[in-house]
This record gives structure tokens, sequence and C-alpha cells, in this order.
């Protein structure tokens, strides 16, 4: 791999060499894992969903190898591993395995990775074992999730008329909601009401705060929240699992404890992208340079038309309704509450790749939630209802994954099933 992409995969994956290297000194081999699996998924270039979905798929395959050995929660997959299995060894066929089925591709590189991280380990019973109980995780995983939909082709038809141009560029995942989730049966139980009516008092709001705050030039954005706009232009797992690091990486957690979170964390988060995409294309409402370039058609005197305005960054390819990245942050931040508790205060951190490695911390779990709506008005992509009702709809989802993964009465398996 060439010096460049190497650089350019440490700051997208938020290794944390350069900054705060010291904080990471009780990294584990499930975050060391996290990190060069995300690392080869950046690389890949895959779609922040589909990202998503792949990081879901290589850690719930570790978590149950992990688990299989140290038995500390209840298992969820047939699966019996000696007591002395190498945990290292096993973590590392897990991601090995895992990734080569979603992405053959990769295999040179995965392949040196894992060759590396096994010399390592010392050669024996225990390790063969671990090797062993990881590929049969990964495969069991997979073979339960490979046929989820995501595979089905792309059939989305652009809205026009017989003769009429549209921009050709084809919208992200239209389809997505016709995957399998790992918690549910139906997407559209997260479903929240509709955006507010364009002849609202709260439309009129919307509209204005964004087209003022968001624009590419505001003058009354200040300077610190710009500098959070650029921050949470970034949109692929590795924002998310920054701070996810930061809870595991507390005192006192052990390796099977932090499998399960992040675990829990990225099947949530699949699920959430499954969730909020279903409702973004049913509901189909404008973004903030649709509405403020054609706000003549909206029929409220309340709202004016800017034929030049620009966003703060380039417009996602997908309709508005509700905010994804409030979805996610909502979803992570729920499933962090449960795990260090309503009233902890801890330092949540993570780096980000759109900002050059820039870092933001939070004292509170809500903090970050709430940075992450802002930060989407900033950038002017998002209205405030949307991020509110991202942000809430996450909760819900982040809910039901502590009751589906992080009770100790559930298994890993669907909710629907137990």
């Amino acid at each position: 791999m060439r010096n460049l992409q190497k650089h350019k995969i440490l700051l997208v994956s938020g290794v944390f060499f350069a900054l705060g290297a010291s904080v990471d000194a009780r990294a584990d081999s499930v975050m060391e894992w996290n990190i060069k699996a995300r690392e080869i998924v950046v690389d890949a270039k895959l779609r922040t969903a589909h990202s998503n979905r792949a990081l879901a798929i290589v850690h719930t395959s570790v978590y149950e190898a992990v688990n299989a050995i140290t038995k500390k929660y209840p298992a969820s997959l047939p699966l019996k591993a000696a007591d002395n299995s190498s945990i290292d060894a096993a973590i590392a066929s897990a991601v090995r395995v895992s990734l080569l089925y979603l992405m053959p591709d990769r295999s040179r590189e995965l392949e040196e990775v894992y060759a590396e991280a096994l010399a390592k380990i010392e050669d024996g019973d225990e390790k063969a074992q671990g090797i062993a109980i990881g590929q049969q995780a990964a495969n069991t995983v997979w073979a339960a999730r490979k046929n989820d939909g995501s595979q089905y082709p792309e059939t989305y038809r652009p809205y026009t008329t017989a003769g009429n141009y549209v921009p050709t560029t084809i919208p992200a995942v239209p389809s997505w909601a016709n995957r399998k989730p790992w918690m549910f049966s139906d997407p559209t139980r997260f479903r929240p009401g509709p955006p507010p009516k364009l002849a609202s008092d709260v439309w009129v709001r919307d509209f204005n705060a964004v087209k003022r705050m968001g624009s590419r030039n505001s003058e009354d954005r200040s300077e610190e929240q710009t500098r959070m706009a650029k921050f949470w232009e970034a949109t692929l797992p590795p924002i998310y699992h920054g701070v996810v690091h930061s809870v595991a990486n507390m005192p006192g957690r052990d390796v099977t404890q932090n499998a399960r979170l992040f675990a829990a964390v990225t099947r949530a988060t699949d699920d959430a992208m499954i969730a909020v995409f279903e409702a973004k294309y049913h509901y189909g409402f404008w973004r903030p340079i649709t509405a403020i370039r054609n706000a003549d058609i909206d029929g409220n005197e309340g709202t004016l038309t800017d034929p030049a305005w620009v966003p703060f960054i380039p417009t996602p390819m997908h309709p508005e309704y509700p905010c994804a990245h409030c979805v996610v942050a909502g979803t992570v931040g729920a499933i962090l509450k449960a795990e260090i508790g309503e009233n902890a205060t801890p330092e949540l951190w993570t780096v980000s790749y759109t900002d050059g490695g820039a870092r933001r911390s939070w004292t509170s779990v809500d903090d970050f939630i709430q940075e992450v709506s802002d930060a989407r008005i900033y950038d002017g992509v998002h209205y405030r209802t949307s991020t509110e009702v991202g942000s809430a709809m996450g909760l819900e989802i982040g809910a039901l994954a502590v009751e589906t993964y992080l009770s100790p009465l559930k298994s890993a398996g669907n909710p629907e099933d137990n």
C-alpha cells in the first residue's frame, strides 16, 4: 500500500497515534481490530450505508467468537470453544473471514494484516482453537446475513415526465429499507410523522434558520459553528466508532464487554440506516438548496427565494427528512448511556477525517447528540425539525438495541424471536 494511501486511511479511521495515543494505551484486540477493519472498509470506498453493514457483520462475528470462549453472556449461536482458546486469534480470524466474504478484492491487504497479527501470537493448540472458533463464528454470521437484501440490483426510477431532463445521478440506497434488519421485522415501526407543512410557522422557522446559518458564506455562523460543521461533514463509521472507543477504553472493562458493545453499536447503526432511509424515501422531502432556490412555489410568504444559495457542504444525494446523521448519533448515544450510566460524565471524543484529523470532545452523551444536530444545520443540509425528529428516532432505535443486546436476560438474536 502506498504511503499516501496509508496516511489517508489513518486520518479517515481516526487512529489515535498523533491525537491522544496515551488515552488508547489500554486498547484490547477488539479495539485494535475495529481500527484495522474500518481502515480496510473505508479504503474500499464503500458508501456510508454499506460500510455500516460491513462493520456490523464483522463485529457480530467478533463478539460471537469471543463470547463462545469466555462464556460471559448468554450464547446466541450454537458455537462451542475451549476455554483456553486464544481470544486474540479468534478475533483476528473472525475479522479476516468476515471481510473476505464482504470484499474479496481486498484479500491481499487483509491477508497481510492477518498474518502480521497471527505472528504475534504463540503457536500452539490455543492459537489453533482460537482461529477455528473465529472462522466458525464468521461463517455462521455470514450465512445468516449474506442474503439480507443488500445484493439486489438498484431499480430507482427518477421522477420526470417523458422527454424532460432531470439530473442523472441515482440517489443513495433508495431500496435500503428492503434489507433484513438485525433487531426488527418492519422498519416502518420507527417512521416518524411527516415533516412540517409548507404553510406552517415551523416551516418558516426551519427554512430561514438554515438559509441564514447554513449558507456557504454565512455571516451569522460563528467560527466555532463553522468548525463544528466541517467536523460533522464526516459520515463514515470512524466518526462514531471513535466515540465508542472512548467508552471501550475506560478502566475496568474487559474484552468480551467491548466485543459486545461494538457488536451492539454496529448492528443498531446498521438498523438505524435501514429505518431512516425507509422514512426518507417515504416522505421525499426537499433539501434546503432545493427549497431555498424554489421558495416562490412553497405558497408561504415567510420564505423568500435565493436563486444562488449554496450550502456550506455538498448536499447528500438522498431526501432530507429525517436527518440520518442525527438518527445514528441518537442510536449510538442511547447505547453509550446504557453502558456507562445516565449520570456519568465521561470524556467522549473522536476525530474527523473531513476536518484534517481535528479532535472534538464532550462530557455528556446528550451534548454529543446535540452537536451533531446543530452541525447539520450549519452544514446547510438539514432543517431543525428534521434534526430533532432524527435524534428522537435514533434514541428509540438505541433503546431497542439496549433491550436486545445489552440486557443480561437477552441473547444477541432478534428480540422478536426471544
